[in-house]
């Protein structure tokens, strides 16, 4: 029988209703407190106000047809708006799916198409792509927030608030459609349900330690991505917090709003991390109103960790999850946290950790989960689908760990990215952990290039600190000083930036091409 760890918290009961009834459970309650407010500006919605302009915009949405199992697509930087119609979206029983704003209009014609979109939400700055991808994959009406030439005034959506009843079956329902690449390939429509959504939120909060109606969350992760989506949009109005909206990561204007709006909880992601470590600027503000802060989306090195908490006096911890897993499957409580873990499994879900080459249990092996938060599946792709999740209901992660006799998880490694140097693995982020704590680095990445003799050899693409010198040689003496010997980084490349996705994860592949040519 293999090894299945199961969480050391009780399992709960997953109320059995749409994501956006649940997130906004409390809004009467809440009434005149503020909600969610944009950042830069000021511009805000009580609960109330929240809850009415859902209610609205419903009613526009089913005016003009749109309803169960439509889909509209959301291409916009972080806005009060977002949550408005997003749960708009749920209210008529429709999906969302959410496009990076950044993309190419190629990019988001795919997703368009792919995902069945029927609409599209957006702002004046991204209506040109949007309207190219809208052009070629036949798109019914594009409606923009805010002042802009073209497209549908988002304040011609407004309706009659929404009365009518839909049936929702929670476990069946798509609620959102987010894109990953999942352990491999191109970008997937991930189907997240209802009860998806609303499993992962009764997981995570409690133990979160958030105090219901108390708390001020910054929202600088991108909503169009599972862990601003969920953690920070929806858990924070889960739990009847302030939800502050940045529409982009600019240092000062994320430690003015910090200051300015006392925020309490901030779900941030290694880059902003390691600025908070070492950018100068961080000293002219007050992060005092910081009680937490948690790190997700892509590994954190323990040092960096310490360094940032020392310098800000935060606690920073570590979260796990994927989109596939909506997204939290291990998060760390309050006093729980050890450093270079991301945290406990949460209830209801249990995990498997697999070794690669035997598929028995391994003392470090691929990451396996089963649970209520996890995926229906793989939009209009039952090949990947069967790949990611067996028939047993595991869903395999391409994520290598460990876990510890106190079931802390350690994340080692992507299975794809890990480096084989004669026959040895050397996983990536571990060389990347040591390397930032150099005096001289400030960002670094770290992938096995071909080599005849070793199969692979690692090798660092370094940005130095402004100012900092550092060689090829010392970097490389620096692992050789702390590692075993298969694990030396035996090659270095200084480079201006280290290329990222808009959750902060390393875009390796883009560095491969790099160094190939290709």
């Amino acid at each position: 029988m293999p090894t299945i760890f199961t969480s050391r918290y009780p399992d709960i009961a997953i109320p059995d209703v749409p994501v956006h009834a649940h997130v906004m459970e409390r809004a009467a309650e809440f009434g005149d407190k503020v909600a969610i407010l944009d950042g830069p500006s000021g511009r805000s919605y009580t609960y109330s106000a929240l809850a009415g302009g859902i209610a609205s915009v419903a009613g526009g949405l089913s005016a003009r047809g749109f309803g169960k199992g439509d889909v509209l697509a959301i291409i916009s930087p972080n806005l009060p708006e977002y949550a408005v119609v997003f749960h708009a979206v749920s209210m008529v029983g429709g999906t969302v799916t959410t496009v990076n704003p950044t993309y190419g209009p190629e990019e988001i014609a795919f997703q368009l198409r792919d995902a069945g979109a029927k609409v599209a939400v957006t702002i004046g700055m991204f209506l040109e792509n949007v309207q190219k991808a809208a052009a070629e994959v036949g798109l019914e009406e594009i409606f923009v927030l805010g002042e802009a030439q073209g497209g549908t005034p988002f304040t011609e959506l407004l309706g009659q608030p929404f009365t009518q009843t839909v049936e929702f079956d929670p476990s069946q329902d798509i609620a959102v459609l987010p894109y990953s690449s999942g352990t491999t390939g191109l970008p997937k429509g991930v189907m997240l349900t209802h009860r998806n959504l609303v499993s992962n939120l009764e997981q995570f909060i409690p133990l979160s330690d958030l105090v219901i109606g108390e708390e001020v969350l910054i929202a600088v992760l991108p909503f169009f991505h599972i862990f601003g989506m969920q953690v920070v949009m929806n858990g924070g109005l889960r739990t009847g917090g302030t939800v502050v909206t940045l529409p982009r990561f600019d240092l000062e204007q994320f430690l003015s709003a910090i200051q300015e709006h006392k925020v309490t909880r901030a779900y941030l992601v290694p880059p902003i991390i390691l600025a908070l470590a070492k950018h100068p600027l961080v000293d002219d503000y007050d992060l005092s109103s910081l009680k937490q802060i948690v790190s997700g989306a892509a590994p954190l090195g323990a040092d960096l960790a310490a360094e940032a908490s020392a310098r800000i006096d935060c606690e920073i911890v570590q979260g796990y999850g994927l989109t596939e897993t909506s997204p939290v499957t291990n998060f760390t409580p309050p006093g729980e946290f050890k450093p270079g873990t991301v945290g406990l499994l949460v209830p209801n879900t249990e995990m498997r950790i697999v070794d690669p080459e035997t598929g028995g249990d391994g003392e470090e092996g691929e990451i396996w989960y089963r649970g209520p938060q996890i995926m229906a599946g793989y939009l209009n792709n039952p090949e990947a689908t069967a790949i990611t999740i067996d028939a047993d209901g595991w869903l395999h992660t391409g994520d290598i760990g460990t876990v510890d006799a106190g079931g802390h998880l350690r994340i080692t490694d992507r299975l794809k990215e890990l480096i084989k140097y004669k026959g040895f693995q050397v996983p990536p982020a571990e060389l990347e952990a040591l390397l930032i704590t150099h005096p001289a680095v400030v960002d670094v990445a770290v992938i096995g290039i071909p080599d005849e003799e070793a199969g692979e050899l690692p090798k660092a693409f370094v940005v130095l600190k402004p100012g900092a010198e550092a060689t090829g040689d010392e970097l490389m003496a620096f692992t050789a000083e702390h590692l075993a010997h298969y694990k030396h980084v035996r090659s270095v490349e200084f480079v201006e930036e280290i290329p990222k996705s808009a959750s902060g994860k390393i875009l390796r592949r883009l560095l491969r091409d790099r160094e190939t040519g290709s």
